[in-house]
């Protein structure tokens, strides 16, 4: 894994069909983010490009948010995604992050999945995402000793 470079986002948003399917999410791959939080975006690079990707940042209160986490098509069920998730957490926690936090729409049961294999908990926010709009939040606290890259 290395830090994500600003280059990265114009690969990610070519490949986006193949880590994100049909759900456009492509407002949210946030250029500033990698420019201003580069040592908490964290890309799996390949001979063929980019096979993951998590693009996080540590707030001022002590949370790593996970914005977005990743994989390819071809790179799922392989471990990429845990193994993204630890180093963002190792990366987060050396900036000061004491919990990871990330949030998910109520319908997406992979995420859903993804987070409570990591041992985070799950609580379902109303309005989170504006009013009408529940999501589920995810926390734990690091290092995440359970979770080895």
């Amino acid at each position: 894994m290395t830090s994500a470079e600003r280059a990265d986002i114009h690969q990610l948003l070519a490949d986006h069909h193949r880590c994100w399917g049909e759900r456009d999410l492509r407002s949210l791959h946030l250029p500033a983010l990698v420019q201003e939080f580069g040592e908490t975006c964290l890309v799996a690079r390949a001979e063929d490009g980019i096979r993951g990707y998590v693009i996080g940042f540590v707030t001022p209160a002590g949370t790593g948010y996970v914005h977005l986490i990743a994989t390819r098509d071809d790179a799922r069920g392989t471990g990429l995604g845990r193994r993204l998730y630890a180093v963002f957490a190792d990366a987060a926690h050396r900036h000061g992050a004491l919990r990871l936090k990330a949030i998910t729409s109520l319908g997406n049961t992979g995420s859903i999945a993804f987070h409570r294999r990591l041992g985070s908990d799950a609580k379902i926010v109303d309005d989170c995402n504006g009013p009408g709009q529940a999501m589920v939040v995810f926390r734990r606290v690091v290092p995440l000793d359970a979770v080895q890259p």
